[in-house]
């Protein structure tokens, strides 16, 4: 059995479809599984899958095309961002224990250091650090804030040192499936998504293995709930869209729709799914059985 890992970067820009598309075709020695580009967020996902080398390079091609052509100073986006390669997280597929991946990643991260000057923070599975573990906390703030902490003991890059100059840093990690999911309402009213989002969220004693932010699309004159599923067997999609149609009915706002941002496991598709969840597009479904 081969060895597969899945990688998922996300980079700071979703609005200049021409740059997206210089970025993403620096990768040459994976497969490119999808590109998900959003003008609000700003923002790109990128799905990628191969053998460990092959997704560990592509992910340093794609990582250093990304800092010639981005300034992270320019940068505007509803998404939180440390720099203009945001996240690089690693996912265990197929014939490779964690431990390999984190290995893996964590020699991805000196490699960037090294060649690239791009200072890097490690999260999730790969956290040196137990509050780094959490992503969130590695991002706390944003670029602003981080800009003027770096130099406190706590924020301090785990390889590196200060930030790039145009680039700022990036958070290296290692973790299980994560699907992205995003609900939008019929409202302006941006309290409306943020308060909606905390009842869902976890962390303020919603579902289990949920995050959730509140945001603002201008271009569509609507908000959003934006969500990381981190375990699906623990909290469904499904339940996850009832929770979020149920509050939005309690503030009197209707859903315009949901997404999907990239692939998810096949474990999580159900019957009748895109029309039960409002599904913007038809789900991407990794053609794997992914730990979860």
């Amino acid at each position: 059995m081969s060895k597969l890992v899945e990688c998922v970067p996300n980079f700071s820009e979703g609005a200049d479809l021409d740059l997206v598309e210089d970025i993403v075709s620096a990768v040459k020695t994976a497969e490119v599984l999808n590109v998900h580009s959003d003008l609000d967020h700003n923002r790109t996902v990128v799905t990628i899958l191969g053998e460990p080398n092959q997704v560990k390079q592509a992910a340093f091609d794609l990582t250093e095309r990304a800092m010639q052509l981005l300034d992270v100073n320019h940068h505007q986006g509803e998404h939180p961002f440390i720099g203009v390669v945001d996240v690089i997280p690693f996912v265990p597929l197929q014939g490779i224990s964690e431990a390999e991946v984190v290995e893996l990643a964590h020699g991805f991260g000196q490699q960037l250091w090294e060649k690239l000057q791009l200072p890097v923070y490690f999260y999730g599975d790969a956290a040196k650090i137990a509050e780094r573990k959490e992503l969130p906390y590695v991002r706390h703030g944003g670029y602003s804030a981080l800009k003027s902490e770096i130099n406190n003991d706590h924020r301090r890059p785990d390889i590196g040192q200060g930030l790039h100059v145009t680039a700022g840093a990036v958070a290296v990690g290692v973790r299980d499936f994560l699907i992205a999911y995003n609900v939008n309402l019929d409202t302006r009213n941006l309290n409306i998504a943020k308060s909606i989002a905390k009842n869902i969220r976890e962390k303020s004693g919603g579902l289990p293995g949920i995050r959730a932010l509140g945001v603002e699309l201008k271009s569509k004159g609507i908000t959003q709930v934006t969500i990381n599923v981190t375990n699906h067997k623990m909290t469904s999609l499904k339940k996850v869209f009832d929770e979020v149609k149920k509050w939005a009915k309690e503030y009197g706002v209707g859903i315009s729709g949901s997404e999907i941002v990239g692939l998810l496991p096949k474990e999580a598709v159900f019957e009748g799914m895109t029309e039960q969840l409002m599904l913007n597009a038809p789900p991407m479904v990794l053609p794997l059985s992914c730990p979860t």
